[in-house]
């Protein structure tokens, strides 16, 4: 269950997966990832965890909730 909060982009991507997405797949300057028609943009490994409110913002465009991120 992962915690609401600073993750790496290596657990975002896992956790993603496991919502249904498809990728990363590279494209120009970010990779994305799929499910159905909905094209979400990753931010570029720089080493750091990506923050909560990157993290909310993330999830937000995916259509994710709060509770179903942390069922997980």
């Amino acid at each position: 269950m992962p915690v609401f909060g600073p993750i790496s982009r290596q657990n975002l991507v896992r956790y993603l997966k496991q919502l249904g997405f498809k990728g990363p797949m590279s494209g120009g300057k970010h990779e994305f990832m799929l499910k159905d028609r909905l094209k979400l943009i990753l931010p570029n490994p720089h080493g750091k965890d990506i923050g909560k409110n990157f993290l909310h913002a993330i999830l937000k465009e995916a259509g994710i909730s709060r509770s179903e991120w942390e069922k997980l």
